[in-house]
């Protein structure tokens, strides 16, 4: 696209969207990707360039790039009014190489497809545990509460090696970052949990067990505190996204019924069914990188310290690389998609979200066959704060008793 299709002035953007439409990317953000994909946002005066990025191929150009950092401290955000804190230890979303190769070279043999298939069989039972659980309740049910959070949690109890008798505790706390509690309850909890993780990371060096975290303690260069900082990382990683996809994917096909009926008569469609829910929904619905040097990009001049906004909501959703892209197509080959990102910053335990999905979703419809929302879809409460990951605070659900 040449210069000349773009309007020069800066676009004053509003991320919130249309409430009849809840899983749809805000429609500022569709209009802003049909007319220029990558545009400049207004911002003070005095302040870096800032960009939001809309069109599939220029997010996913920028992704691969190293010329666009990940680095956090160099980010320019809006909604801030300046720039970021450096990344926590450990969090490899917020560095660059060498720090980022030496992370992710720790963690890629633990998250090998063949090492996240042989967890099918724990995701099988803890998904067939927690529906029991479910049916001894009776509805209605809050499916986060019961299911869609409870799930990854404890999943990532299995891979971090958690003992039994503190996963009541664990889950109590991860429980309460999604909730839509206070800020405070939320940064309280956080922090509980990140004390834990330390502690028992500590524990595995004196005393390993089969598990994750006893390799990262045992097996490599990383000191206590990044030991305990990657535990962290890895909670918040496994956790809030595949919890909100859960939750989401399921409000979004109970609101298309004959694509719930279509996965509830083929659990084998569950393959191509979780990949065309991440495009759809992108629950990770936005990112950021900083410019290190001037860069041409989509017919525009990016300068060095500049920010970019990377709109993986409005990428997953373009017509140039997904024909009808706002329609839900379980039977679509979605592949291509940017719901876990790209380049070498992918997300690392992809596959074993995945598994957690192709698991748990058929399970779901097929034990509660009449499974439906319990109260009028305009009454649920939708995380809605951009700077979080995208879902449901709570998903009420009933069903017919057996």
């Amino acid at each position: 696209m040449s210069n000349a299709n773009y309007r020069v002035e800066p676009v004053i953007l509003s991320l919130d969207r249309a409430p009849a439409f809840p899983f749809d990317p805000a429609p500022s953000l569709t209009t802003l990707r049909a007319e220029q994909p990558i545009a400049r946002l207004a911002a003070p005066e005095g302040a870096p360039g800032v960009w939001m990025i809309t069109g599939y191929h220029l997010v996913r150009q920028i992704l691969a790039d190293p010329r666009f950092s990940s680095r956090y401290e160099i980010h320019y955000h809006p909604l801030a009014g300046g720039h970021l804190p450096p990344a926590p230890v450990g969090d490899l979303t917020g560095m660059d190489a060498p720090q980022h190769t030496r992370f992710r070279k720790l963690l890629a043999g633990k998250f090998t497809v063949r090492r996240m298939n042989l967890l099918t069989e724990r995701v099988t039972e803890i998904t067939r545990e927690r529906l029991d659980v479910m049916e001894r309740q009776g509805p209605p049910a809050d499916l986060v509460e019961v299911f869609t959070q409870p799930v990854p949690a404890l999943m990532i109890c299995e891979l971090l090696g958690v003992p039994y008798e503190d996963r009541d505790r664990f889950q109590s706390s991860t429980r309460a970052l999604s909730d839509g509690g206070t800020a405070e309850a939320q940064y309280a909890a956080f922090a509980e949990l990140g004390t834990y993780l330390r502690e028992l990371a500590l524990a595995k060096r004196a005393k390993p067990t089969d598990d994750l975290l006893s390799d990262l303690a045992t097996g490599g260069d990383l000191t206590d505190e990044e030991l305990g900082g990657v535990a962290a990382f890895l909670l918040g990683a496994g956790l809030d996204t595949t919890a909100n996809m859960l939750a989401l994917g399921t409000f979004a096909l109970l609101r298309n019924p004959a694509q719930l009926a279509a996965l509830r008569g083929d659990p084998g469609l569950a393959v191509g069914a979780v990949e065309e829910l991440l495009r759809y929904l992108s629950v990770a619905a936005t990112g950021m990188r900083g410019v290190l040097e001037d860069v041409e990009l989509g017919g525009r001049q990016l300068k060095a310290g500049d920010t970019v906004i990377i709109a993986i909501n409005a990428a997953n959703r373009d017509p140039t690389r997904f024909p009808d892209p706002d329609v839900l197509d379980l039977r679509r080959p979605a592949t291509g998609h940017l719901a876990f990102g790209h380049g070498v910053h992918q997300c690392l335990g992809q596959q074993l979200a995945r598994i957690e999905m192709r698991v748990a979703f058929p399970a779901l419809l097929i034990r509660f066959p009449a499974l439906r929302l319990a109260v009028p879809a305009e009454e649920l409460s939708l995380r809605t704060d951009p700077t979080q990951v995208y879902g449901v605070h709570s998903l009420p659900v009933t069903w017919d008793r057996g």
